[in-house]
């Protein structure tokens, strides 16, 4: 294991992953560090988005944006999933009201040819230089999370040239030019782990694999184009630091998953407590799985909600958090609401 854990003054995140019994379950919230905060949409207003993401100093002020507020127990990176396609020379644009746009997909063998397996110390090094910046900024208080995104989701964008509702053109290409698409998905898997790797060295504390898109595809087809994927960059970090991997949507590989060397496995909100912990064996650490739009409730039933959860999961092997990522219009008192009913939490028998 990374000795980037020694002298962290909060753990309980790090111990969680690590299975030990504990007095409450860690939390944090994954798209934390963003955009319900009226403190990033002020420097939104100023930096376009790949300006934040590399722009050290910008992107370390917003990974800690939320830690100020709430209090969370671990912070994850400002970053995107995407910076692995701009390494591999694949240009992304960010589009206001859009989202991501790559204006030359990857549709033939010709164009996967043409995708480079870059130098991440040369292409990502602001990546590294954010979390050096952040760590900084933490001064050891509460762990760091460094994430990618899984090889298929990389490949959903690549293909798709944007967001998608089926991501039908990427399926089509896995399943008419198999050949070019695994060749594709190897060139993202040895990217993020190098990138994985890196960010380690540079002192993150975990890591986090999200496979955002993987719910798109079959069982059987998981495993072919994507699952394969995740074990490599398991297998390839789980000696340097704790792994957790969060399938959206793949709640029918959370048994192959648990058995892969991960730390812990996230789970979202489609899948019940008692379904994760036995699909998952009861053994791993698991994560989740809150609706996001559940925070849109008052937050007395927020904080009911959360316990109810919690006493579902039980107290330890668990990281509470959503089961996606924390949408734009939610109230700050409903946030707020949701970390403090971990904080509060007491088991009641």
């Amino acid at each position: 294991m990374a000795l980037n854990n020694i002298m962290i003054k909060n753990d309980l995140f790090l111990r969680a992953l690590k299975g030990e019994t504990v007095d409450r379950p860690p939390v944090w919230m994954m798209r934390q560090a963003g955009r319900y905060l009226p403190e990033f949409q002020e420097i939104k207003k100023k930096y376009d988005f790949f300006t934040r993401c590399r722009t050290p100093e910008l992107a370390s002020e917003i990974t800690v944006q939320p830690i100020r507020r709430y209090g969370m127990d671990a912070a994850i990176l400002f970053s995107d999933i995407l910076v692995i396609p701009q390494a591999m020379q694949v240009e992304v644009q960010m589009k206001p009201d859009f989202g991501p746009y790559l204006p030359n997909p990857i549709r033939t063998q010709k164009n996967v040819d043409r995708v480079v397996v870059p130098d991440v110390h040369v292409e990502l090094d602001y990546v590294y230089q954010a979390i050096k910046a952040t760590k900084e900024k933490l001064n050891d208080a509460i762990p760091l999370i460094g994430f990618a995104g899984s090889p298929w989701t990389i490949l959903c964008y690549m293909v798709q040239g944007q967001g998608s509702k089926n991501f039908d053109k990427a399926k089509e290409f896995c399943f008419t030019k198999p050949t070019a698409a695994h060749e594709l998905l190897q060139k993202i898997t040895d990217t993020t782990i190098a990138y994985l790797k890196a960010k380690v060295a540079a002192g993150v504390n975990a890591v986090q694999v999200f496979d955002s898109w993987g719910g798109m595809l079959s069982p059987v087809d998981y495993q072919e184009f994507s699952w394969q994927y995740i074990q490599q960059i398991i297998d390839a970090l789980k000696e340097d630091a704790p792994v957790i991997a969060f399938g959206k949507g793949c709640w029918f590989a959370l048994n192959e998953m648990s058995k892969s060397g991960a730390s812990a496995l996230g789970v979202d909100w489609t899948c019940s407590a008692r379904n994760a912990r036995y699909l998952s064996g009861g053994n791993i650490t698991l994560q989740g799985n809150f609706d996001p739009s559940r925070l849109l409730s008052p937050p007395a039933e927020i904080k009911k909600m959360v316990h109810q959860m919690i006493n579902e999961f039980g107290k330890d092997k668990y990281i509470v958090n959503l089961g996606h990522g924390i949408l734009p219009n939610i109230p700050l008192e409903n946030a707020k609401a949701f970390v403090d009913a971990v904080k509060e939490y007491k088991k009641t028998s």
